[in-house]
């Protein structure tokens, strides 16, 4: 049934938006990071969505998938500290590349979505209820 493909199409985006959300707190937790057990520093991390039409009909509706996660191409961040333990010989540390302001804005956004995928089934659930009253 056509309608119920609201649910499908919103239930995407909310799994959508929790990876999203997920790759954002590993970065925020990773955002002071030096080094990590590879012995470099955290590299940080982006989601790419796609469409997703399998499981529709027909081509017309979509919902939405992450393809992939990738690191962010982004320079990481060389810091002169001559006296700590994993500084070079020139005296520079490789910090992450995380941008922890970015990531927050990311981290309200992905919430903000989820949020409004919610109300989507909230509200499409209360249509339908009130469409199997309508006769009464």
């Amino acid at each position: 049934m056509m309608s119920f493909s609201i649910f499908a199409i919103s239930g995407s985006a909310l799994m959508a938006q929790t990876q999203r959300m997920n790759v954002s707190a590993s970065n925020l937790a990773n955002a002071d990071s030096v080094t990590s057990t590879s012995g470099k520093a955290y590299r940080a991390k982006q989601v790419v969505f796609q469409v997703d039409n399998q499981g529709f009909p027909n081509n017309s509706i979509a919902g939405v998938k992450v393809s992939q996660v990738i690191d962010d191409p982004t320079p990481m961040n060389l810091v002169y500290e001559p006296n700590h333990p994993l500084a070079d010989s020139k005296g520079y540390i490789q910090k992450t590349n995380v941008d922890a302001v970015a990531e927050m804005v990311n981290t309200i956004s992905a919430s903000r979505s989820y949020q409004a995928n919610i109300e989507v089934i909230n509200t499409a659930k209360t249509l339908m209820l009130k469409t199997l009253t309508l006769g009464q």
